[in-house]
């Protein structure tokens, strides 16, 4: 649901825009939105939640940071001025939406990391193996 939540809110809001301002459609491509909305939870949640579940147990760690998004955004922004491609941007763009839909803002300590410190919270819900189970037991109940 939080997956499907998270495209429809950024292409809602894309095409919004893209209603107000036609040329967006001719210089964005809607495929990059989504993919930046969905890249902060396909790095976080496999790297916390699975891969390191004992040291880390978070699924939003620093690919849910203003910094990751700035980083993402600069980067972006080079490669514009020096080839003209504005997919990282849009993939930046994204990922900031994806920044706004989990309301990042009630958790300072991670969207403001490093600046407030360089731990991330644990969370106390399920991690490792538990996790994967408990994803799959709920894709099928949604059916």
């Amino acid at each position: 649901m939080l997956l499907f939540g998270h495209i429809g809110i950024t292409l809602g809001v894309f095409f919004g825009l893209a209603y107000l301002i036609p040329q967006l459609r001719t210089i964005i491509d809607p495929t990059y939105l989504v993919i930046g909305s969905l890249l902060p939870d396909f790095i976080d949640k496999p790297l916390g939640t699975i891969i390191f579940p004992s040291a880390i147990a978070n699924g939003r760690m620093i690919a849910h940071t203003l910094f990751f998004s700035f980083t993402l955004f600069l980067t972006g922004l080079y490669l514009y001025n020096k080839m003209g491609d504005i997919n990282i941007l849009s993939l930046a763009s994204g990922s900031i939406f994806h920044l706004v839909e989990d309301r990042m803002w009630a958790s300072p300590r991670t969207l403001f990391w490093p600046l407030i410190g360089w731990c991330f919270r644990k969370s106390p819900r399920h991690t490792g193996l538990k996790y994967l189970f408990l994803l799959f037991k709920r894709s099928f109940r949604q059916l």
